[in-house]
């Protein structure tokens, strides 16, 4: 249904050109928009139009229109004022006005039908039957991006979102919940990941621009059928997810670029506890000092190259290798060997989803 405010909008646009007074009025004969207060007599006469069986007609010196959507009534228009060829104007109008009620009508149908597309409520049949009815390509490649920026609740994001992207037709804006925008594109044949990381720095730019900070976008795999957005989209959601743990630094992420990351946060926090206890033996990788956690990361960063993360830590090669064998007397974990770097490795990252989830319960 047609907001009040594009209502208002739309007629006041009208007056400037015609120099007529409008007045639109839905079937309960309650004012939906109107460009003079001098219009507001007309709920009762238009509530006895209502009941009429006439398209059109004059009453009190202002020309009535019934305007349907599908044959259904749903606003009367008045038309009034010093303007000359009353009828005619208020014809155009109610022309536009009923072209308006199509054109929303249809996009609201797309974006419901956007929405049980991402939450997997439509059969197979069902989706590509109401696609063709929609005028919406199957066999095209989209991917699902998910934005979700601070206080969203509170915010506009998705009509800013909405925005931005314009009424191309080509790809979807929606919101299946309260927390995140979303936003269904549509890829070219060559388009990748590089594209998709434009795309989502153009809507995080956009955000800031209007004063929403804290934006974090995430984006799943690109799909080639329509039956196949939902996947993408849970995809996103993880990604999102995923990201805020182990890639706290970005504010883009893609899931193809999650790694090892993506099967932990699937681990079951019970689980995560036995292989910690095991690793550390008790010993929590928290308490290992700032100097020690500077040195394993940069370790980690230069693919186990002590030469490489000596220099750039500015120490002499025998204070690196000082400082892995006391880790290794602490932890029976030699990082210069490849097992030991890679179990050292997830089991940091397990500490750090086992610290997300605890946040998150609370």
């Amino acid at each position: 249904m047609i907001s009040n405010q594009i209502l208002q909008n739309t007629i006041e646009g009208l007056k400037a050109i015609s120099r007529v007074e409008f007045c639109v009025i839905d079937t309960d004969g309650k004012i939906a928009a109107a460009t003079s207060e001098s219009m507001n007599e007309f709920e009762k006469p238009a509530l006895e139009f209502v009941k009429s069986s006439a398209d059109s007609q004059e009453i009190q010196g202002c020309q009535f229109f019934k305007i349907y959507d599908e044959q259904q009534l749903e606003y009367i228009l008045v038309a009034g004022g010093a303007g000359e060829d009353l009828y005619m104007v208020g014809k155009m109008v109610a022309f536009q006005i009923q072209n308006l009620l199509t054109a929303y009508k249809e996009r609201f149908d797309k974006d419901n039908f956007i929405k049980n597309l991402l939450l997997d409520n439509l059969l197979l049949i069902d989706i590509y039957s109401r696609a063709k009815k929609l005028h919406i390509g199957t066999d095209v490649r989209r991917v699902a991006i998910v934005v979700e920026t601070e206080n969203n609740k509170d915010s506009n994001a998705l009509e800013i979102v909405r925005t931005y992207k314009g009424s191309t037709g080509r790809d979807f804006v929606t919101a299946v919940d309260e927390n995140n925008v979303i936003v269904v594109k549509e890829l070219a044949d060559g388009d990748g990941n590089a594209e998709i990381d434009k795309e989502a720095a153009g809507i995080a730019a956009c955000l800031e621009k209007e004063g929403i900070g804290n934006v974090h976008i995430a984006y799943g795999t690109i799909i080639g059928e329509i039956k196949e957005v939902s996947r993408s989209y849970k995809e996103a959601k993880m990604a999102l997810d995923v990201g805020k743990i182990f890639f706290s630094e970005r504010n883009i992420i893609a899931y193809s670029e999650l790694g090892i990351g993506r099967l932990i946060y699937q681990l079951p926090i019970p689980l995560c506890k036995m292989f910690i206890k095991e690793i550390f033996d008790g010993k929590n990788p928290d308490e290992f000092d700032e100097e020690t956690l500077t040195t394993i990361n940069k370790f980690f960063e230069n693919s186990l190259n002590v030469s490489e993360t000596s220099r750039q830590l500015f120490i002499h090669r025998n204070t690196l290798v000082y400082r892995l064998d006391k880790l290794q007397k602490s932890t029976g974990l030699d990082l210069r060997v490849f097992e030991d770097a890679i179990t050292f490795k997830i089991a940091l990252m397990v500490v750090k989803y086992m610290k997300y989830m605890e946040t998150f319960e609370y």
